[in-house]
């Protein structure tokens, strides 16, 4: 398994957390405007203790989606998060590019 960590690929390594038992929740850059930072498709992993590996803005929102993905954990509910310089997280968190992205965050069950 190790092995599959040292890849990086966010993919792998949620396959490998999942294969040690860990609760894990990926995130999926779905549909972008703009000039967002990571292009569909990106990946942002999350285990239960806030371990994460991968990227769904290059830094933007990752702390937001790691937030959120600890309630998906609990609940076992998806959520579709949208993130720009028009909307009312604009405060909070921000694309430095001014793009917007939505990204899905779904708990994967072993």
């Amino acid at each position: 398994m190790q092995a599959l960590v040292d890849t990086l690929d966010p993919l792998a390594v949620a396959e490998a957390w999942v294969g040690e038992g860990r609760q894990v929740a990926i995130a999926t850059v779905i549909e972008t405007w703009g000039s967002a930072p990571r292009p569909v498709g990106s990946h942002l992993v999350i285990d239960g203790a806030g371990n994460f590996e991968g990227s769904v803005s290059g830094g933007c929102v990752e702390g937001a989606v790691i937030s959120e993905a600890a309630d998906i954990l609990e609940t076992g509910k998806a959520k579709i998060l949208e993130f720009g310089v028009a909307d009312e997280t604009a405060w909070r968190v921000g694309l430095s590019c001014g793009g917007r992205i939505r990204v899905l965050v779904e708990r994967v069950d072993g």
